[in-house]
């Protein structure tokens, strides 16, 4: 899944994926990433940095997906993992206000 990192704190960068913003680790990453670049996370793991030339098509892509493909397992597992890390004010609205 694609993501715009935020921040970076020696080998973990806290990354906005569309609108959910969680840690990733650098560890297996080859090149250096710094706030504003986009990456593509697995499990965790930044395993790669999108060059600045590609970020629009692979958002564009993953947007699509997300959009498109209601019956795929991918597009699920991807709106499953969203929703997980999403805080739960954010996935319940009424959790965080107050006799929730």
């Amino acid at each position: 899944m694609p993501g715009r990192v935020l921040a970076v704190n020696g080998q973990i960068a806290q990354v906005d994926f569309f609108g959910v913003k969680r840690e990733t680790r650098l560890d297996v990453i080859d090149e250096p990433v710094a706030p504003g670049d986009y990456i593509l996370n697995h499990v965790g793991f930044a395993i790669r940095r999108i060059p600045d030339d590609e970020i629009g098509e692979t958002l564009a892509l993953y947007e699509l997906l997300l959009r498109e493909a209601e019956s795929d397992m991918m597009a699920a597992d991807v709106r499953g993992e969203i929703h997980a890390s999403a805080p739960a004010t954010a996935r319940n609205p009424s959790a965080g206000s107050p006799g929730a």
